[in-house]
C-alpha cells in the first residue's frame, strides 16, 4: 500500500490491527468530544469491539471544558449516539474559575485528570484517542520549529502516559478524510470547534501550511513516515545511552550521581547529551518540563570548560570536582513535606526514593534529612561521607515514633524499612 494512502477502515482484519495492543484490557475508555475525528473512533472501537468474541468493555467519555456555550449541547450529542450503540457514556464537566492565560495547558490537565478520574470508577485501564496523520505531521512541524531533537521529532507515540493516564492512540496512520466519511456514512453530523480555525493557535496555523506543504511533496503521509524514523532512530540511541549510563553513572546512597569528565566527553554528543539528561531527571526528583536547550547549554558549558561554578538545572546542582562531574539534588526545590508511613505502604519520595514500610508499625515518618551534621553521619554509616551538602540535605530520613533513625537516604537501619532508589 503506497505510504500515503490510509487503511482500509472497513477492514475486519485492518481494525484488529489498529486496536490490537488494546484487546487484552478488561475495559478501555473513549475520549469523545464530538468532532469527526473522535465519532470516528467510537463507531470504529464499536466495530471492532462487536467483533470479539471476548471484547473489552467501552466507556465514553465527553468533556465540557466550560469554554463554549455549545460543548454541552455538543456532550449532550456524544452521549445519545454512545447510547444507540449500546456504550455506557460520562458527561463531563471542568467547571470552577478558568485561567486567564495558559488556558490550553490548564484545559489539557483538567481532562486528563476528569476523564482518569472517571476511568478509575469504571475500572477501565487505557484511554484511546483519535489523534490521526495530520495531527502527527503538525506535531512534527511544531516541534522542528521549535528545535526539538530526535526525541521530540518522534512527535505522538502510539502509547504513552498522559497526566497519570495511560493512553493508546490506534488511528495515527488514519487520514482524516477518511475518518470524516466514516462519520458520514453513519449519518451523523459532527460537532464543530470554532478554534480548530483560529489562526491565532500555532497548530492551527501549520494545519492551514499543510496543503501548501503537500504540493511539495511533504505532506502529512511524508511527515508521520519520518516520525517513524525519529522513533527509530530514538530507539536506537535510548538502547547506546542505557549502556553508557550503566558503565559510567554511580549513583551513591544519598541520590547524588558522579560522572568521570574525560570519559563522558569522549561520547558522542547525541549519547553525552542523553546521558547527562537522565543523571539531571533521576538526580532532579523527574523535574517538568525537559528544558532541552538548557541542558544542552550545560552541557556544553561543562566540555568547554566554561563551568567555572555550580549551576542548578532541572532541581538539579551541577558541579565540577576534581576530574568529575557531580550532580545532586537542589535544596529547598518543591521538596515533599514530612510523609507518615502506615503500616504496610510504600511512599514514592520526591520521586526519587521508594521507601516501604515493612512492619505493623504505625508512627513511621519520612522527611529530608535536612541540616545533619557530617561527623554523625558518618558515625552512624561507618565511612567516609563524601557526598556534596546538597544531597545530605536532601536526602529522606526515615524515624520512627520514638524519633529514632530507620533509614537515610538509600541506607536502611532497620528491618522495618526497605528503601530503593529509583533510576529508571
Amino acid at each position: 500500500m503506497p505510504a500515503s494512502l490510509t487503511p482500509d477502515l472497513g477492514d475486519r482484519d485492518v481494525l484488529a490491527r489498529l486496536f490490537a495492543p488494546a484487546a487484552n484490557q478488561p475495559a478501555i475508555g473513549l475520549a469523545v468530544s464530538g468532532g469527526a475525528d473522535s465519532l470516528a473512533l467510537m463507531l470504529l472501537a464499536h466495530g471492532w469491539a462487536s467483533s470479539l468474541d471476548r471484547p473489552p468493555k467501552l466507556f465514553v467519555y465527553s468533556l465540557d471544558h466550560g469554554f463554549r456555550p455549545e460543548a454541552r449541547d455538543e456532550v449532550a450529542m456524544v452521549l445519545d449516539i454512545a447510547a444507540s450503540l449500546g456504550i455506557p457514556a460520562r458527561g463531563l464537566a471542568w467547571v470552577g474559575e478558568k485561567p486567564q492565560t495558559g488556558f490550553q495547558e490548564a484545559a489539557r490537565q483538567a481532562r486528563y485528570r476528569l476523564i482518569g478520574d472517571a476511568m478509575a470508577a469504571d475500572g477501565a485501564t487505557l484511554l484511546l484517542t483519535a489523534h490521526h496523520r495530520a495531527d502527527q505531521a503538525e506535531t512534527v512541524l511544531m516541534r522542528l520549529a521549535h528545535g526539538s531533537g530526535i526525541e521530540g521529532l518522534k512527535a505522538m507515540t502510539a502509547r504513552s502516559t498522559v497526566e497519570g493516564v495511560p493512553m493508546f492512540r490506534p488511528l495515527l496512520d488514519v487520514e482524516p478524510s477518511a475518518l470524516a466519511a466514516i462519520v458520514d456514512a453513519a449519518g451523523l453530523t459532527p460537532a464543530r470547534d470554532p478554534s480548530n480555525d483560529d489562526p491565532a493557535y500555532e497548530r492551527v496555523r501549520w494545519r492551514q501550511l499543510l496543503p501548501s506543504l503537500a504540493a511539495e511533496g511533504l505532506d502529512s503521509a511524508a511527515l508521520a513516515r519520518f516520525a517513524t524514523r525519529m522513533a527509530e532512530a530514538d530507539a536506537a540511541l535510548a538502547q547506546v545511552t542505557d549502556l553508557a549510563f550503566a558503565q559510567m553513572v554511580t549513583l551513591d546512597g544519598f541520590g547524588a550521581a558522579s560522572l568521570p569528565r574525560d570519559t563522558f566527553a569522549a561520547l558522542s554528543p547525541a549519547i553525552g547529551r542523553r546521558v547527562f539528561g537522565r543523571v539531571l531527571n533521576i538526580v532532579g526528583g523527574r523535574q517538568k518540563p525537559r528544558a532541552l536547550g538548557q541542558v544542552e547549554r550545560l552541557y556544553d558549558q561543562i566540555l568547554g570548560n566554561d563551568l567555572l561554578r555550580a549551576a542548578t538545572l532541572l532541581g538539579a546542582v551541577t558541579r565540577l570536582k576534581d576530574d568529575h562531574i557531580v550532580v545532586s539534588r537542589e535544596p529547598g526545590r518543591a521538596l515533599p513535606s514530612d510523609a507518615a508511613l502506615p503500616p504496610g505502604s510504600q511512599l514514592v519520595w520526591d520521586q526519587r526514593f521508594l521507601i516501604t514500610n515493612t512492619s505493623n508499625e504505625i508512627g513511621l515518618t519520612a522527611a529530608a534529612a535536612d541540616h545533619l551534621p557530617r561527623h554523625r553521619l558518618e558515625d552512624v554509616l561507618g565511612f567516609k561521607v563524601t557526598s556534596p551538602a546538597e544531597a545530605i540535605r536532601t536526602a529522606p530520613l526515615v524515624r520512627d515514633a520514638e524519633g529514632g533513625m530507620l533509614a537515610l537516604g538509600g541506607w536502611s537501619f532497620d528491618e522495618r524499612v526497605k528503601v530503593e532508589l529509583l533510576i529508571d
